[in-house]
């Protein structure tokens, strides 16, 4: 599978490091990814397929924490892996498993009958539940916000000067918005605006029912009173305001993230976390640099501004249309010691899979 580089010349240098060196800091790093906990000398002796001391073992992590690949959180601790360190791990030494037959299963029926309810949306929201139980992390994915075909619209009286519009597509999408209301307008305007869109929209899409209703306008003020005309005109147009490079984020699972917890430290880390998922526009914005390079990515921890207080990973892999375009991410946000090897392929099956239900030629799921 494609994986977007992020080896920096840094990185690459120490991909020259001794086979040695290379083994016992593959050890403190798959250790850590297990555990979460440090580990010291004396263990990484017992655990790497060749004799050394102890003290062997100790002046090769003196070596490998002056290069900023470990370090020790307190003194007389074992060793833990930098953020540097877990991004050679992942560019140099990261061996990518493969999908067992039965997650490959359970992702492609799960995927496939939430594709029988005939809306995207639908496939996209069981992708990012099923990444959350499989990786134990976030599920998340982009899509563009679509433009779909109208069945409904019906306004909502809230209190004085607000109005609820909602909004039904013919593919069973529901959306609602909060509308401010003209003062003076009557009690009867917000029935009869609804009345008029409903006469006129249904099959359009937004645009073309804002388009239409421009070309009526002479029409629609002769049909309606002013103020319950401009009700009509701003309902529409409270949706139109999206440009058409909105994009939309899907979280799922991320109470996920509070299980396993080994300290207090780790719970403020999740609560920054939940912090970073509240500001979905940044995430959106993180997630689309994943779809300007067309393959998967893996952002560790403050290689991503958004997420360097909370110290979390991100793996993410586009997912494309019937036409082969890429049109959104979908992925796995969790601590920085996600298991990687598994996750990877894992997220990388589910945007095939993805693509392949979505009508994408030549997607190939198997």
């Amino acid at each position: 599978m494609p994986i977007e580089p992020i080896l920096s010349p840094f990185s690459a240098a120490l991909a020259q490091i001794d086979e040695r060196s290379r083994e016992i800091f593959r050890q403190i790093v798959e250790s850590y990814l297990a555990t979460g906990e440090p580990v010291g000398s004396r263990n990484i002796a017992r655990l790497i397929p060749m004799t050394l001391s102890p003290a062997s073992v100790r002046n090769v992590m003196a070596d490998l924490e002056a290069a900023g690949l470990i370090y020790a959180p307190h003194t007389s601790a074992g060793r833990l892996p930098t953020e540097r360190g877990l991004r050679f791990f992942v560019d140099a030494l990261l061996e990518i498993g493969d999908v067992t037959e039965r997650d490959r299963r359970n992702i492609e029926a799960q995927v496939a009958a939430a594709a029988k309810g005939h809306t995207v949306e639908g496939v996209l929201q069981e992708a990012s539940s099923l990444l959350s139980g499989l990786a134990r992390g976030a599920g998340v994915v982009t899509a563009a916000k679509t433009d779909p075909r109208l069945k409904h619209v019906e306004f909502v009286p809230l209190d004085l000067g607000r109005a609820l519009v909602i909004l039904v597509s013919e593919d069973g999408q529901v959306e609602n918005r909060v509308l401010p209301l003209p003062a003076g307008l009557p009690g009867s305007a917000l029935v009869e605006a609804g009345n008029f869109l409903n006469a006129h929209i249904r099959g359009r899409t937004l645009g073309e029912a804002r388009s239409e209703m421009e070309t009526l306008l002479a029409d629609l003020r002769r049909e309606l009173d002013t103020l319950t005309a401009r009700v009509v005109e701003e309902g529409l147009a409270s949706w139109s305001g999206d440009g058409p490079g909105e994009r939309k984020l899907i979280v799922r699972g991320q109470a996920k993230l509070l299980e396993n917890l080994n300290a207090l430290e780790d719970l403020e880390r999740i609560r920054l976390l939940f912090d970073d998922l509240e500001s979905k526009r940044d995430v959106v914005d993180l997630l689309g640099r994943a779809e300007e390079g067309h393959a998967l990515r893996i952002f560790i921890g403050s290689e991503n501004k958004l997420f360097s207080m909370s110290g979390s990973s991100t793996i993410v892999a586009p997912y494309r249309d019937g036409q082969g375009r890429v049109v959104g991410v979908l992925g796995v946000i969790g601590p920085t010691r996600l298991n990687y090897g598994r996750i990877v392929p894992m997220v990388d099956f589910t945007a095939r899979v993805v693509s392949r239900v979505l009508g994408s030629p030549g997607a190939d799921a198997a």
